[in-house]
């Protein structure tokens, strides 16, 4: 038996919500369907794609491996249809667009050309805020889709995503760091550390929160806007910093090196996506950049 895109379609609902439940009501279908599709697909993969724990679902290494294939399908699968759409009402028009300023910087751009070169004749206009914000402006009709973190959403019932990229967090040592000689490095290992603390995108809140887990109140070194400022700093030794692998160079501005390790233990992952208000019809324009952003990233993800 093969696997279906409704299948992979399930998946990536579960991948997005982190339970069953939430996928379902979603889709607007019942759990048992979800479930029952989940099942199927782990099955004629051979992998586990989710471990079950009482408050959800959280992906497996296979099931985040798993997620790029099924990012590359389902954005090659929206390309083909979209390629018969009227291209009159694609090329010509308007694109009201929000990002985050981490999204900006190291995801917006890219993408952004790629669709100005496909769609010339569309004019965009961009608008650059906290995630919190730019959820308001969705809502109130002001920007047609935005470019941010789907996994810090704060009102999901109200909004649509799709999910862009998925992106471990990861621990930033400067060279010659004595945890980077170790074997395996715990959380535990990193509370011991002071920290540089990126304070954008609710990158912050991400990382306290999931020391504060432990019982250990962080011991912040340096608060920065800045990725930048993050790299200089680590490399030289100033704290350490837990990260998303997506913001992640080997290299400072200065010329030094950068380590990057993995850390035990069930860290979150962070979500980039494309939103939507939900219940509103996409324009033209705005379906296209969703079509443009799918394959651009599965192509990334290669």
């Amino acid at each position: 038996m093969s696997f279906t895109l409704r299948q992979l379609q399930y998946f990536m609902a579960v991948v997005e919500h982190g339970s069953v439940s939430l996928a379902a009501q979603s889709l607007s279908i019942s759990q048992s369907a979800v479930t029952e599709a989940i099942k199927n697909l782990e099955a004629d993969l051979g992998v586990q794609l989710f471990e079950r724990h009482a408050r959800g679902l959280a992906t497996t290494h296979n099931g985040h491996q798993f997620l790029r294939h099924a990012s590359t399908v389902l954005a090659s699968v929206s390309a083909a249809r979209r390629a018969f759409d009227a291209e009159a009402d694609i090329r010509a028009g308007r694109l009201h667009l929000g990002v985050t300023s981490l999204m900006a910087g190291y995801v917006l751009s890219d993408l952004l050309a790629k669709y100005r070169r496909a769609n010339p004749q569309v004019e965009v206009t961009a608008v650059e805020d906290n995630g919190e914000y730019l959820e308001h402006l969705l809502i109130g009709g002001e920007l047609d889709v935005a470019v941010m973190l789907t996994s810090a959403l704060h009102d999901r019932m109200a909004l649509q995503t799709e999910i862009l990229d998925v992106s471990p967090y990861r621990l930033w040592l400067p060279m010659g760091h004595p945890l980077g000689t170790q074997e395996s490095i715990s959380l535990q290992d990193v509370t011991r550390e002071k920290l540089i603390v990126l304070n954008v995108d609710e990158m912050e809140e991400g990382t306290v929160n999931l020391l504060s887990v432990l019982g250990q109140r962080p011991q912040i070194a340096f608060r920065t806007r800045s990725v930048e400022a993050v790299r200089s700093l680590v490399a030289t030794g100033a704290g350490v910093a837990l990260l998303p692998d997506l913001v992640y160079r080997p290299w400072s501005l200065e010329g030094d090196r950068i380590d990057s390790r993995d850390v035990s233990g069930a860290l979150p992952v962070v979500q980039v996506g494309v939103v939507w208000r939900k219940g509103s019809p996409l324009s033209p324009q705005a379906r296209d950049f969703i079509a443009i952003a799918q394959v651009h990233q599965a192509l990334r993800g290669r």
